[in-house]
C-alpha cells in the first residue's frame, strides 16, 4: 500500500459534493470484484484515471522472521469500491480486453451492476476508516442483527452516522450495512452517544 495514500484511501472529489461529468451524469458508488486479489492494483489504476475509490483495510497479525507484527491488508478479498459513472467503469473494464482485472458485483434482482446508496457508503467509509483493531466485517448478516434498533450517532468520532445497534462478541456496537454486500460493526458505543431513529 502506498504510504503516501490515506489508509482505505479515498481519492479525488469532496464526498459531500458529487461532481457531474461533462454529459451531466452523476457518479454512483459501484462495487467491483478484482481478480486474483488485485484490489489494490485496481484502486491505483482507477485513482490514476481520477476516480475516487475505497478499499476497506484491517490490521492482521503475521509472523516475519520469527517476529510477530501487524500488517495492513484488505478486509475483504478482491473488493474495491469506485465512485464513478457506469460509462467510466465500462471503459475501464474493457481496457483489459479478454482478461479484465475487475468486474461488477451484480444486483440479480434488478439485473444490473450493484450500486450503493451514497449515505450508506459514506457512513461505511467513516466507520471503516477509523482503523480500530476491534472492527468486525460481516459478509453474512443474520436476520437477528437486522432486528437491531436503528440509531443516529450524535456525538464522538462517528457523529452523523446511522446504523443499527447490535451485540457481537459481548459488545454493544454500531453496524453499518451496505445492502446486498456486507456490513461493518464498530467498537463499543456508549448509549448516551446515540439517538433512536423512527423508521417509517
Amino acid at each position: 500500500l502506498d504510504s503516501t495514500r490515506p489508509i482505505g484511501s479515498i481519492q479525488n472529489t469532496d464526498p459531500g459534493r458529487p461532481k457531474t461529468t461533462s454529459a451531466g451524469v452523476l457518479p454512483l458508488w459501484y462495487a467491483l470484484r478484482a481478480t486474483y486479489s488485485r484490489e489494490l492494483k485496481v484502486q491505483t489504476l482507477l485513482n490514476e484515471r481520477g476516480v475516487r475509490t475505497f478499499v476497506p483495510m484491517m490490521w492482521k497479525k503475521c509472523t516475519n522472521n520469527g517476529k510477530e507484527e501487524k500488517k495492513l491488508v484488505p478486509a475483504v478479498s478482491n473488493l474495491c469500491f469506485a465512485y464513478a459513472t457506469k460509462a467510466q467503469l465500462d471503459e475501464f473494464i474493457r481496457s483489459f480486453g479478454d482478461s479484465p482485472m475487475a468486474q461488477y458485483y451484480w444486483d440479480r434482482t434488478a439485473s444490473r451492476p450493484l450500486t450503493i446508496p451514497e449515505k450508506s457508503m459514506e457512513d461505511f467509509i467513516k466507520v471503516s476508516s477509523s482503523m480500530d483493531e476491534d472492527l468486525i466485517y460481516l459478509t453474512e448478516i443474520s436476520e437477528k442483527l437486522r432486528e437491531g434498533q436503528v440509531v443516529k450517532v450524535r456525538s464522538g468520532a462517528f457523529a452523523g452516522i446511522e446504523g443499527r445497534i447490535v451485540r457481537i462478541r459481548k459488545s454493544r456496537r454500531l453496524m453499518v450495512e451496505l445492502p446486498g454486500m456486507l456490513a461493518v460493526a464498530s467498537t463499543y458505543l456508549r448509549p448516551e452517544d446515540v439517538e433512536v431513529v423512527t423508521v417509517n
